[in-house]
């Protein structure tokens, strides 16, 4: 991670997007040296006691311990293990376990285990911050109503920690929304455009298109239903929904951070898109003595869109 973040900082710190009042973010959770570059702007500037990370349930997890759906995934580790040492959890996790309707969660280690999205974005965190504590949260697909009412209840009892523990915002506590965008090619089934280099670039220009509009000014529920109505394919809004596995993720990150942060100072989100990239224009960041390596292609034929975003207390 050392020499990682070395080569980052020396060829991609020209820049800088303002630490103040930044208070959640959306951040890839691919290949290290695919995503780095894309990822680097976000992370340099969380330094916060603590870390409430919202990931994916991908295919993996569902084909160990089966198609779980409607519920919140929480672990029941003492510690998870980082780079430089244990990484202790949040007492807000068993605080979430005795305050949300228990229809809402479950309780499986074993996801959390097969599970990449939350344990990639550590080393991160933990290079940053020796001592922070993370509350760990994996999403799975859910109806927008659903949604609503779980980010309601998870606001409250977010908020009621947040109160409690006297923590301020953006400068103690951190929300992160794990996501890797378009995930295109004749591997995943998911080839509208072509895949020639036409293809790749109306594939990704729609990709930012998606970012900007969604992600940029002022975030309320009207962007965020714009959200799941580009993203979600059960609501057959968009012919050809992006594969963004992040989906759920980000729309339950957002609608609990902006009820959370309206219930501490009664104001809202605006949001800056810092970066969009994909392994296919970034290829492999040419970092040597690492044990880093990739777990998939990059090609036309196969490559994997990656965003990061800042929100701001507006």
């Amino acid at each position: 991670m050392d020499l990682l973040i070395d080569y980052l900082t020396t060829h991609y710190n020209k820049t800088n997007f303002s630490a103040d009042n930044l208070v959640a973010g959306i951040v890839p959770h691919d290949d290290f040296l695919y995503s780095g570059a894309v990822s680097f702007p976000l992370f340099k500037l969380i330094k916060t006691k603590e870390v409430v990370i919202f990931g994916v349930t991908h295919g993996s997890v569902k084909r160990a311990v089966g198609d779980l759906q409607n519920v919140l995934i929480l672990d029941s580790f003492d510690q998870w293990t980082g780079p430089y040492g244990a990484v202790n959890v949040s007492p807000l996790r068993d605080k979430i376990k005795t305050s949300l309707d228990e229809k809402c969660y479950i309780v499986n280690d074993s996801a959390h285990i097969l599970e990449h999205s939350i344990e990639s974005l550590l080393p991160y965190l933990q290079h940053y911050n020796r001592d922070f504590k993370i509350t760990s949260i994996m999403v799975t697909k859910t109806p927008f109503e659903t949604m609503e009412e779980m980010s309601s209840q998870l606001s409250d009892i977010i908020t009621a920690y947040i109160t409690e523990n006297n923590l301020k915002l953006g400068e103690d506590i951190f929300f992160l929304f794990s996501n890797d965008c378009n995930h295109y090619g004749t591997d995943f089934s998911n080839t509208p455009y072509g895949i020639d280099a036409a293809g790749h670039k109306q594939a990704t220009d729609n990709d930012k298109r998606i970012a900007n509009e969604c992600f940029n000014g002022t975030i309320d529920k009207n962007k965020i239903t714009k959200f799941t109505e580009e993203l979600w394919p059960e609501l057959g809004k968009t012919e050809h929904p992006p594969l963004w596995c992040g989906r759920y993720p980000i729309t339950l990150g957002l609608l609990t951070t902006t009820k959370v942060v309206n219930k501490i100072n009664g104001g809202g989100l605006t949001g800056n898109v810092f970066r969009y990239s994909d392994t296919f224009t970034e290829m492999v960041l040419p970092v040597k003595g690492t044990s880093m390596g990739t777990t998939a292609p990059f090609s036309l034929e196969h490559w994997v869109g990656f965003l990061s975003t800042g929100f701001y207390l507006k």
